[in-house]
């Protein structure tokens, strides 16, 4: 059977491992001295000028308002009509104080785990674009598809419940768990409280039929039973949910100018596992005026494949360049997604212990 039936909460819940919640962004830069800005890490008072751009109103959150791009993005087609406020924007940067960097080196941190409690991360973002067309084409729910402790999925069905929207997930996990209850355990314990209805498959049919085919299934069952669902695709990754990261590099130049000693950064370091966030970082460094390098490190998948989807992702805004000239994607997955090597951890613990308990999670 393709589908387990809705999962149901567990008279006896394993006890909770919450993820911490991704992601940042690394910006490096050379000379005068070079920088650098990554994410995740935890909360820490900074006395950087981002604290007196403006964040969201009281108005503001979960308002959908009209969309008006930056003006070097302004050639882009289609240009997105509405955007909600769902996101904590902007996001702090601050300095990391690693230890050991080469002279004249500097490392910054975007703090995109700090965009706001359960939609924290770089997800919202794009949520922020996707579910707006969603309520304009007048869904009444949503589907989207990942591993079992997606925080793509998490967050989609938290912004679903904010907006009354139901929300449905296709959760990949093993051929040994795919029919049992999934328990309580990390994102899943957010989505049940949102009442989400969750479907599981095995790695091995998510392999073979693939998730394009996977939501579709879904939701032509759920047109026979007269709902209007809106598919969002792994990670938010379309060419609507660039525009996410097109808005937040246009976020990052504004951070800069109000800075008294205008830091410039040079190179933008990220975590890649869908092909979304790079794709509007890099297209959006490209246009606009920053002009970093970015450097994308894949976590799943291969750099080939990356380049041909996010080639295709700015084909679908117009955009008329070319993928490999904008973005550098190097294969990071080593073993495997989510899977660690005894020396990775090493390092990381080494790192943590070093900056003081920040720890960059990749």
């Amino acid at each position: 059977m393709l589908w387990s039936a809705t999962a149901r909460l567990s008279a006896n819940p394993s006890p909770l491992h919450l993820p911490v919640f991704n992601q940042s962004i690394t910006v490096f830069g050379k000379s005068k001295p070079s920088r650098v800005c990554c994410s995740p890490s935890r909360a820490m008072e900074t006395n950087d000028d981002t604290s007196k751009a403006k964040g969201l109103s009281f108005d503001d959150f979960l308002s959908k308002k009209p969309y008006s791009p930056p003006t070097w993005a302004s050639h882009l087609k289609p240009i997105p009509s509405h955007v909600f406020s769902l996101a904590h924007l902007p996001t702090p940067i601050h300095k990391w104080n690693l230890p050991n960097l080469p002279q004249n080196t500097e490392v910054w941190l975007k703090r995109d785990d700090l965009s706001g409690m359960q939609l924290s991360g770089n997800k919202v973002r794009k949520l922020e674009f996707l579910l707006a067309e969603a309520v304009a084409q007048g869904a009444d729910c949503i589907i989207t598809i990942g591993g079992i402790q997606s925080n793509h999925c998490r967050a989609t069905a938290v912004a679903a419940k904010y907006l009354n929207l139901d929300s449905y997930l296709i959760l990949r996990t093993s051929k040994l768990l795919v029919d049992k209850d999934p328990g309580l355990t990390g994102n899943l314990l957010v989505e049940r409280f949102m009442g989400t209805h969750i479907q599981l498959i095995s790695k091995e049919e998510y392999a073979k039929i693939g998730s394009v085919a996977l939501t579709n299934v879904l939701k032509e069952q759920l047109l026979k039973e007269g709902r209007r669902p809106y598919v969002i695709p792994v990670g938010g990754s379309n060419s609507l949910g660039t525009w996410g990261y097109i808005e937040a590099m246009r976020e990052i130049e504004e951070q800069l100018q109000i800075r008294s000693n205008r830091v410039k950064f040079d190179d933008i370091v990220v975590a890649c596992g869908s092909g979304g966030t790079i794709a509007g970082l890099s297209l959006g460094s490209w246009l606009g005026a920053l002009k970093a390098k970015v450097h994308a490190f894949c976590v799943c998948d291969d750099p080939d494949y990356f380049y041909d989807f996010v080639q295709d992702l700015i084909d679908g805004l117009q955009a008329g360049v070319n993928a490999r000239d904008i973005v550098s994607i190097i294969n990071a997955k080593g073993l495997g997604y989510a899977i660690n090597t005894s020396e990775e951890l090493k390092f990381v613990k080494e790192v943590a212990t070093a900056t003081v308990g920040k720890l960059l999670m990749g």
